[in-house]
């Protein structure tokens, strides 16, 4: 039975003000995977909301779960998955390679205090995003810390940071003189990362620059839950010609536990040989109780 989490007082602790505007949502560059939905690109409008400027770290879920004794989906179920290099665990605690992605591995143990399974932790991690955690645990969270999640309309538009229409945060080029902005993989995938971005898996919650809006790492280090539930054709149901006003995918008629959630802004995993989803146009999804190495999440709030 999932931990009953009561409601905080609002919060805006470590949230940077984002201004009201228009943007043009979804991939301006011919770069996106059909089956995700990134087209047609529309005019969005929102109002000025509330964004945090890093992704919940596990110093910070730490605080949560002493303060209200939640477990999360991962611990319950008591396996999650784990990138085959970053497993830390015991050969009978690898249960199975996923289908289709042999390089995610089923860990028994693995968890938010234990990243890569029973024989890992999170010691000298504090400052890096909590992982492991599913969109039912980041609700849980986002409820106890007086926040919300935010929708798919307001993460891309703060994550892009002022730069409409751009394929990064930054801008359009991946790199900067040869240096690297966001944590993905650089090598070989999934056999042989070179590291030069300096990590294999999370990096820090503020490592790199920020963007305009003052928000670090929207785009590489971990997946980025959002509220939306999924669906491939939600941007050619809803465009026309005038912008959309606050988007927000309506809820399917369905078991929840099988309803898929967006996110978004990819992770340290994404390559462009097989997932160029570094991009801020980029969406994915799965499904409320999924977890991994490579999912976190941040918090928005209203403007008032």
């Amino acid at each position: 039975m999932r931990t009953t989490v009561p409601a905080g007082s609002r919060s805006t602790r470590g949230q940077a003000r984002i201004p009201a505007g228009t943007f043009w949502m979804g991939d301006s560059h011919g770069d996106g995977y059909p089956a995700d939905g990134e087209l047609p690109v529309h005019q969005v409008r929102l109002a000025s909301y509330l964004m945090d400027a890093k992704v919940v770290t596990n110093a910070q879920f730490a605080t949560f779960v002493k303060a209200t004794g939640y477990v999360t989906d991962a611990e319950r179920d008591g396996v999650s998955a784990v990138f085959h290099l970053a497993v830390d665990a015991a050969p009978a605690d690898v249960l199975r390679s996923a289908t289709g992605v042999p390089w995610w591995l089923a860990v028994r143990g693995a968890d938010w205090r234990h990243p890569g399974g029973p024989r890992s932790g999170i010691a000298d991690l504090q400052n890096h995003p909590v992982v492991h955690v599913s969109w039912n645990d980041a609700q849980a969270y986002c409820r106890w810390a007086g926040k919300r999640l935010p929708t798919e309309a307001e993460w891309e538009y703060a994550a892009r940071g002022g730069l409409d229409r751009a394929r990064y945060p930054w801008g359009d080029e991946l790199t900067n003189g040869g240096r690297w902005r966001c944590n993905i993989w650089q090598g070989d995938f999934p056999g042989h990362n070179t590291l030069d971005d300096g990590y294999l898996t999370t990096a820090p919650a503020t490592a790199f620059q920020p963007n305009g809006y003052g928000l670090h790492n929207t785009v590489g280090n971990v997946w980025e839950w959002c509220q939306d539930a999924f669906r491939p054709t939600e941007y050619a149901d809803r465009a026309g010609p005038e912008p959309v006003v606050a988007p927000v995918a309506a809820e399917p008629d369905e078991d929840p536990a099988q309803v898929r959630r967006v996110m978004r802004g990819g992770s340290y995993l994404c390559h462009d040989s097989y997932c160029n989803r570094y991009r801020v146009a980029a969406r994915s999804s799965n499904t409320a109780e999924s977890s991994s190495g490579n999912i976190g999440f941040r918090c928005a709030n209203d403007a008032a």
